[in-house]
């Protein structure tokens, strides 16, 4: 009949030999895992170029001669030339503005105000040495 007192034994070598398999699977496979982190960018800075900004160069003379570039105004008239000149420049462009030290400290002002009313935010003025 049974023999109660015979101890069973438990054949571990199936559960050894799926765990290796199991094992050389995840060391092989590991090295190729690739992390990856989702990162929400911003739509303008992948679709924007990086561009050098235009700089409008502003000369007032002694004379009350005012030049940009190629142009040429009068002080008196300069204010409704350079509204209407202003849309051919960037907005975000520099205005550099030197004057003649010999000028009234109001007609330099006069025409910062120009400048921004017509929209520019970079504006600098410029001192002799």
């Amino acid at each position: 009949m049974f023999d109660w007192d015979e101890k069973p034994e438990l054949n571990i070598t199936p559960l050894v030999d799926v765990m290796l398999v199991l094992l050389a699977i995840l060391m092989v496979i590991s090295p190729n895992i690739v992390y990856e982190e989702l990162i929400r960018l911003p739509k303008g800075s992948a679709q924007k170029e990086i561009t050098e900004k235009k700089e409008i160069e502003i000369i007032i003379s002694d004379e009350r001669k005012i030049n940009i570039g190629q142009d040429q105004f009068q002080l008196e008239t300069f204010a409704d030339n350079f509204i209407r000149l202003a849309p051919s420049y960037p907005a975000d462009s520099t205005v550099r503005i030197s004057a003649d030290g010999r000028l009234n400290y109001s007609e330099v002002m006069n025409v910062l105000a120009v400048v921004k009313k017509a929209g520019f935010q970079n504006v600098s003025l410029v001192t002799a040495p």
